[in-house]
């Protein structure tokens, strides 16, 4: 079972790098876009942003480098890339899990603020869809420590617990947040196609 688990978490694994090949205009067009965040109204939210998309920015052309060296397009180290692109990803994680987390919690807050006084007023409408991004970021989160689990696993060894799981946990973490991840972009989809109907 853990086999089967790794063969399909290396798979998609593969197939999310390989997709992400195309994916530089569409993140420096949302880079350029988010800017410095002038628009969001909360400052810690704005910093986290501004430091993931950077961070974001830097990881693809890396792992492309990668990519190429192990594919023997390019002539380069290619675990040196894939350290650095790996490092890049893990800044990225801490920062989108402490994001995710601020959100959830402030969100739960509103939600359940003792006196009632904000959730009262609101629409049912405007509840459900506060309560619906509540959980999308804790799903969010969960992928990200999948993510993150695995990420700290391919450091270079001496590095917490970096080359320690075993192959059916590093199979589990990378099936769990491709799940997730596809979950979520499905409910994403639906939810688009309801508000258009």
């Amino acid at each position: 079972m853990g086999r089967r688990l790794l063969v399909v978490s290396a798979q998609l694994s593969h197939c999310r790098t390989v997709l992400r090949l195309f994916d530089d205009p569409a993140m420096f067009v949302y880079t350029k876009q988010y800017g410095l965040g002038t628009e969001e109204e909360d400052i810690f939210i704005r910093l986290l942003s501004v430091l993931s998309n950077m961070a974001d920015q830097l990881y693809y052309p890396c792992e492309h480098v990668a990519w190429a060296a192990d594919a023997k397009v390019l002539q380069v180290d290619a675990a040196r890339w894939w350290t650095l692109s790996t490092a890049l990803w893990i800044l990225s994680l801490l920062l989108g899990v402490v994001r995710s987390l601020w959100t959830a919690l402030k969100l739960r807050q509103m939600l359940r603020s003792p006196t009632g006084a904000f959730t009262s007023q609101l629409p049912r409408s405007k509840r459900r869809a506060m309560e619906a991004r509540m959980w999308s970021e804790v799903l969010t989160l969960l992928s990200n420590l999948a993510d993150l689990a695995n990420a700290v696993h391919w450091l270079p060894r001496g590095v917490l617990w970096a080359g320690h799981f075993p192959p059916w946990l590093v199979g589990l973490m990378g099936t769990i947040s491709s799940l997730l991840s596809m979950y979520q972009a499905a409910r994403a989809g639906g939810t688009a196609e309801a508000d258009s109907s």
